[in-house]
């Protein structure tokens, strides 16, 4: 079945988000902050108080050790060689960036890729030898705490290895009909939703075309996070929750089958927010590195944002855009969607008594009472330490970054980082103290400086490399968003 003409209605709100965050990041970040104190400790190695902000560059002077390097001549080794380095999964070779073992061995198999892809499925199995493919969603996992990775891999197992393949095989809400995971929405016919359902005069939702076109579907992956998502809020009650899903909850319900409204109320409740919070890390950065700009910063930033929208053609519209090319917006992708879920169908017809998904409110449930057995068991066993770091916000906001973050990710993210906090940190605990956070650094250092030269030297020119099986940046494993229901018809997969 041809997929029906029309999907591309609701790309001017898509980029009317742009620009609306474009002027949430000039609002907070050309507002200056006057009084961080000034004698806040330069405190370098495994007890400083900011790690994030830290791992970026200030503990860099010391003086060498006999027969040793110094810091900075570290940082200097490790930027060279991965900025040289990403040069191959940036530009030359993309695929290493995930590569699954499992759909290696079983090239036709829907159920294998599923399980086995890591930017389509479950990905068991699949990993990536680049740093982007570590650092990009999650930030460093050097400078994260082990206990935090701990439980953040608890929770990222628990969905993703429980809940989510005993939700599909079983097809609740119809969940065959539909990819295993992807952050798009759905037909009843197993097609991308189309929005010939908005009104093109006042943009909101036509009633009469909606019944008799379709409710809106999600994969089941999607759903779960919302679920998910609400256990986190109810987890997090003693603490402040992120504002996500509150404020497109909120406005769902005050401005129900409006897109531009929701998305606008959530750039404006929880963009900004992120954006201050961000603003305020990097504002720590510059004060340990005695560095003075603010004005000159949040200019370069708006000017540089200003620039990529009006200068990179079809910028975050990836059917348009030429093979290799990296402005794809995978987190505005799903802000898309995530206006269409909460702005043109609304809380009522996703997740209350119209909807498909009514189930996912229990989950508020299931976060408030799941602290109650941990703190009776740390009251049972006061020796046991280890029970006292389970922490269920932590766990339940797992895959809180899924999407647009893939399981090769999380993967990656918390492989890397269990080897340095609990085998480097234990073995080599000098070494550990020393340079952990500047590799960290120099890492993402390498990676931002070779991707910033590869646009200018060739992207800007229409050079996206040699055109071949290794360009494309993906795992080369389509049957992974395929349909297991029968008599779906999906364009590239085969009809069961």
């Amino acid at each position: 079945m041809a997929e029906p003409q029309g999907d591309n209605q609701l790309k001017p709100p898509e980029m009317q988000h742009l620009d609306i965050e474009v002027t949430v990041a000039w609002l907070w970040m050309g507002w200056p902050v006057q009084k961080i104190p000034s004698g806040l400790p330069p405190i370098c190695g495994g007890q400083q108080i900011w790690s994030k902000s830290l791992s970026s560059g200030p503990c860099m002077k010391k003086k060498k050790s006999k027969g040793g390097v110094t810091r900075l001549q570290f940082f200097v080794i490790v930027f060279i060689s991965s900025f040289a380095y990403y040069l191959v999964p940036s530009y030359l070779f993309p695929t290493i960036s995930a590569i699954s073992i499992v759909c290696l061995i079983w090239k036709n198999s829907i159920t294998a890729q599923q399980i086995g892809s890591g930017l389509s499925g479950m990905g068991l199995g699949s990993f990536g030898i680049d740093w982007s493919t570590v650092a990009s969603f999650l930030g460093s996992p050097l400078a994260t705490p082990g206990f935090a990775i701990i439980n953040i891999l608890a929770g990222f197992v628990l969905i993703m290895y429980v809940i989510l393949p005993i939700s599909y095989y079983r097809n609740a809400s119809h969940a065959k009909r539909f990819p295993i995971s992807s952050p798009h929405t759905f037909d009843s016919n197993g097609q991308k939703y189309v929005t010939r359902i908005l009104d093109p005069k006042t943009f909101s939702i036509d009633l009469a075309g909606y019944n008799a076109y379709s409710k809106l579907y999600l994969s089941v992956f999607f759903a779960f996070t919302y679920g998910i998502s609400f256990a986190t809020l109810t987890a997090a009650i003693s603490h402040q929750p992120g504002l996500n899903v509150i404020t497109q909850l909120i406005i769902g319900y005050v401005y129900p089958g409006k897109p531009l409204e929701n998305a606008t109320f959530k750039t404006y409740g929880y963009i900004s927010m992120v954006q201050a919070l961000t603003f305020l890390s990097d504002f720590k950065l510059g004060h340990y590195m005695k560095l003075v700009g603010t004005l000159v910063a949040s200019s370069a930033y708006f000017g540089t944002a200003w620039w990529l929208l009006t200068s990179v053609e079809n910028i975050c519209q990836p059917d348009l855009l030429p093979e290799g090319s990296p402005w794809t917006c995978p987190g505005d992708d799903v802000f898309f969607n995530a206006s269409v879920i909460w702005g043109v169908a609304g809380p009522p017809r996703m997740f209350a008594r119209l909807g498909l998904y009514p189930e996912m409110n229990w989950f508020f449930l299931v976060g408030l009472l799941a602290s109650v057995p941990v703190w009776l068991l740390s009251l049972k066993y006061p020796n046991k330490k280890w029970i006292k770091l389970i922490n269920m916000p932590i766990i339940f906001g797992a895959t809180g970054n899924m999407p647009p973050a893939k399981s090769v990710h999380l993967f990656m993210w918390g492989a890397v980082g269990l080897d340095f906090n609990f085998y480097v940190n234990r073995v080599y605990k000098n070494w550990w103290a020393k340079h952990t956070y500047v590799l960290s650094a120099a890492l993402d250092a390498g990676v931002a400086f070779m991707g910033i030269i590869v646009f200018f030297a060739l992207q800007t020119k229409g050079i996206y490399g040699v055109g071949w099986w290794g360009l494309e940046a993906d795992d080369h494993y389509p049957l992974a968003s395929c349909s297991t229901a029968p008599g779906i018809v999906v364009d590239g997969c085969p009809t069961l």
